[in-house]
C-alpha cells in the first residue's frame, strides 16, 4: 500500500514511517556492502537467484 492510499491518518502516518524505515535500512546495507543495492527486476532476479542458484525463469520451466 502507498502512502496515498492509506484510508486513515493513522495509516499514512503508518505507511510513512515504515517508509522511512525501510529507506534507512537499505541505506545501511548498501553501506556495508559497498555498493547500491539492485533495484526493480534485477533485484527480482537477484534475490530469486541467491536462494538456490536459479533465475526465476528457470524455476518456471
Amino acid at each position: 500500500m502507498t502512502i496515498e492510499n492509506a484510508p486513515t491518518e493513522d495509516g499514512k502516518e503508518g505507511a510513512m514511517g515504515l517508509h522511512k524505515a525501510a529507506r534507512a535500512d537499505e541505506r545501511k546495507v548498501e553501506a556495508e556492502k559497498g555498493s547500491d543495492l539492485a533495484k526493480g527486476a534485477d533485484r527480482f532476479d537477484e534475490r530469486s537467484r541467491s536462494s538456490d542458484g536459479k533465475s526465476a525463469g528457470e524455476k518456471q520451466r
